[in-house]
């Protein structure tokens, strides 16, 4: 009876201690679990760039040998520093980056002599009359143009997505011997051979991918992205930016016989050395580091920096923007840094690369349209702008989808493939963009459905595109 009794009290006791049991092999569990996932995120490998401060001599070796040491130190090992390290950044301040996971560099972090440690981080790459409007005609000897010498002796650097060399707005007619201050180099890759792309001009050109080789998941295919490893230009923004900076004069420019006149840069008689940093489109920190590194280097005098990073935006100063690094040590070392203000906006707080001691330059409006006459079957005119040039329409059906048709009202970005209904018409709708990329692809659908033309209705903006001359697109 008692052995019952007893037998009774101990199942109780089990019963009544089950759910504690449960609740306790759940929070162990739980707590393994979540220890399991924060090891996790500790071991995964990222970029990371340590940020040193000045350079504390001038030997380069040295600092680059104190480097590894301080990766050695972490990582047990000079054969795990090496192959860890991406860069080692030595001309114009000290740092390195490296493939580090979040542990290894919270204790670089601690490190005597360490001022920042963090994760790199990716940017975005952000005409033939602008420099007319500024004031700066050829024709005339006495403005800035000539009392610059129109930049002869100035080397101007670009960080940017390449260059095309052949372009005729890096022909070296009439330009001296390179400055002897030069340092720098053109580098081969592919589709760019020194000996035939650089002159007395173009002086310099370099890539640097290894950052973004870090970061990139996957294996990265070169032609399957539309990518060479080299710095030619395969997308046009590093050459565009580099010809508007330092272009030499070219007689007869076009489009299609719109807007005839000479081309230029606004310094002309500079020399011009590219540093290709963007790849896809995108730019990691510990490349434009690097970059930066190496113009000061090489001996630049202005710096043109076309890139920028996404919404939301840093404060004016921030630790993590790389960009303001690079800048800061290059003015120390005289250097000119123009950078620009970035594709957001018009909105407050939209605007990129505000650091004091860059100058950021925004887009302007121009003095200059390419008019077109819209007529309506009732004889009403509109006037609109575009750059096609082939044959008038003549009367063809004007065809609006509007909200009798859809729940919202028929925007140009809204427009599909699937869309049969603009076949033989011309289409109206309406766009809440200011680029042209958006518009390009709704007038591609547009002509691709048999459509006859594209009239994309917005608010005013200045900002007009060579894609605009494929069909009838008037905005």
């Amino acid at each position: 009876m008692q052995n019952m009794n007893a037998c009774k009290m101990m199942g109780q006791n089990k019963c009544s201690l089950f759910p504690s049991c449960i609740l306790l092999l759940v929070s162990i569990l739980f707590f393994n679990m979540e220890n399991i996932v924060l090891a996790n995120e500790g071991s995964k490998i990222q970029v990371y760039i340590v940020y040193l401060g000045e350079r504390k001599h001038n030997d380069l070796e040295l600092i680059t040998s104190s480097h590894h040491d301080m990766l050695a130190s972490v990582l047990g090992s000079k054969q795990a520093s090496v192959d860890s390290m991406i860069y080692s950044y030595r001309h114009g301040f000290s740092g390195f980056a490296a493939k580090l996971t979040e542990s290894q560099a919270q204790s670089i972090a601690e490190l005597p002599g360490v001022v920042h440690v963090l994760p790199h981080s990716f940017y975005k790459v952000q005409t033939t009359r602008s420099w007319d409007y500024l004031g700066l005609s050829p024709y005339s000897q006495t403005n800035l143009l000539y009392d610059a010498k129109m930049g002869d002796d100035v080397i101007i650097g670009v960080l940017d997505s390449g260059i095309r060399p052949e372009s005729e707005s890096f022909n070296d007619k009439g330009l001296g011997p390179i400055p002897s201050r030069w340092k720098g180099f053109c580098q081969s890759g592919q589709k760019f051979g020194p000996e035939r792309r650089c002159n007395k001009k173009l002086i310099g050109a370099r890539y640097f991918i290894d950052g973004f080789l870090a970061s990139y998941r996957g294996t990265f295919n070169a032609t399957e992205n539309n990518e060479l490893l080299s710095a030619r230009d395969t997308n046009g923004h590093g050459t565009h930016c580099a010809s508007t900076a330092g272009g030499s004069f070219v007689n007869n420019v076009s489009r299609s016989g719109l807007g005839l006149g000479t081309v230029r840069g606004g310094a002309p008689k500079a020399r011009v050395a590219m540093y290709k940093v963007a790849w896809m489109r995108r730019i990691s920190s510990a490349d434009i580091l690097k970059a930066f590194d190496e113009a000061i280097h090489d001996g630049v005098n202005v710096l043109s920096v076309s890139l920028g990073i996404d919404l939301p935006l840093y404060p004016e100063v921030d630790k993590r923007d790389m960009l303001y690094y690079g800048s800061f040590h290059a003015v120390a070392s005289g250097i000119i840094i123009v950078c620009a203000g970035g594709n957001s906006g018009p909105t407050a707080g939209t605007v990129v690369n505000v650091a004091p001691w860059v100058i950021s330059v925004a887009a302007s409006a121009m003095d200059r349209s390419f008019p077109t006459t819209i007529m309506l079957g009732n004889n009403q005119k509109f006037m609109g702008q575009s750059m096609y040039i082939g044959k008038d329409t003549g009367f063809v059906e004007l065809f609006y989808k509007d909200r009798d048709d859809l729940e919202d009202p028929r925007y140009c970005e809204q427009i599909t493939s699937n869309d049969t209904w603009v076949a033989g018409k011309i289409v109206l709708c309406f766009t809440l963009v200011a680029g042209v990329d958006d518009i390009k692809e709704a007038q591609d659908k547009v002509l691709n459905a048999g459509g006859q033309g594209l009239i994309a209705a917005k608010h005013n903006f200045d900002y007009l595109s060579s894609y605009y001359d494929t069909l009838h697109a008037f905005k």
